[in-house]
C-alpha cells in the first residue's frame, strides 16, 4: 500500500507569528522577518512528527491511498483521521485502466480516530485481480491553525521550539522527543489491538 499527499500545507497556514511569541523572539526590528524561512522548517518537521506518531493530520490536506487488496470486504480502515470526505475511489486493472465507483456504493463512516470507508451492501466493489484500489480523501481538523485542538497547538509548539533550541546538535539524547510533547500526545495515539488485547 502506499499513501501519497496530494497538496501540501500553505505556507501562510502555519502560525509563524504565534510561534516567535511562544519563543520570546524580539519583534519591531526591521529584520523581524529574518528567521521566518526557519521557524516556518522547524514548525513543518514538527507537525510531521506530531502527525506520524498520532496518525492525525493536524492542517487539511488531500491524499490518495493505494491498495492491493481490501483487508475487510466489509469495511475498510483509513490509515489517517480524522477525514472529513472521500472524493472518490478508483479501480486499476492490471492493465492500468482506471474505473472510478459510483459514489452511492460506499460511504465514509468519519470517527475521531478510526475512519473508515464501508460498502452500502455490506460489502465494498470487489478489486481486479492483479490490480489495485485507490481512495482519495480529505482529512485534517481543518483549513486553518486554529481548527486544530489545542493540546496539539502546543505539542507542536514544544517540538517545534525544541528543534530550534539543540538545531546543532546531532546526537541522539538531544533528538528524542520530549516528555511534555509525548505527554500531550498519548490520548491521540491510536489503539491498536494485537491478541485480544489493547497494544
Amino acid at each position: 500500500m502506499m499513501l501519497v499527499e496530494e497538496t501540501s500545507v500553505p505556507p501562510g497556514a502555519l502560525p509563524v507569528a504565534a510561534f516567535k511569541e511562544h519563543l520570546r523572539l524580539g519583534s519591531g526590528f526591521t529584520e523581524d522577518s529574518l528567521q521566518d524561512g526557519l521557524l516556518e522548517s522547524f514548525l513543518q518537521a514538527a507537525m510531521s512528527a506530531v502527525e506520524a506518531r498520532t496518525c492525525k493530520v493536524l492542517i487539511e490536506r488531500a491524499y490518495a491511498w493505494t491498495l492491493y487488496g481490501w483487508r475487510d470486504g466489509a469495511a475498510q480502515a483509513l490509515p489517517v483521521a480524522p477525514v472529513s470526505a472521500v472524493t472518490d475511489i478508483g479501480l486499476t486493472d492490471a492493465q492500468g485502466s482506471e474505473v472510478v465507483v459510483a459514489a452511492s456504493a460506499y460511504q465514509l463512516v468519519k470517527d475521531t480516530h478510526h475512519p473508515r470507508v464501508r460498502g452500502v451492501s455490506n460489502s465494498l466493489p470487489q478489486v481486479p485481480e492483479n490490480g489495485s484500489v485507490t481512495l482519495r480523501f480529505v482529512a485534517g481538523f481543518g483549513a486553518a491553525w486554529s481548527d486544530v485542538p489545542a493540546d496539539l497547538q502546543q505539542a507542536v509548539f514544544l517540538l517545534a521550539a525544541h528543534f530550534y533550541e539543540f538545531r546543532q546538535e546531532t546526537t541522539l539524547s538531544e533528538g528524542c522527543m520530549p516528555f511534555g510533547v509525548t505527554s500531550l500526545l498519548e490520548r491521540y495515539r491510536p489503539l491498536r489491538m494485537g491478541l485480544g488485547a489493547v497494544q
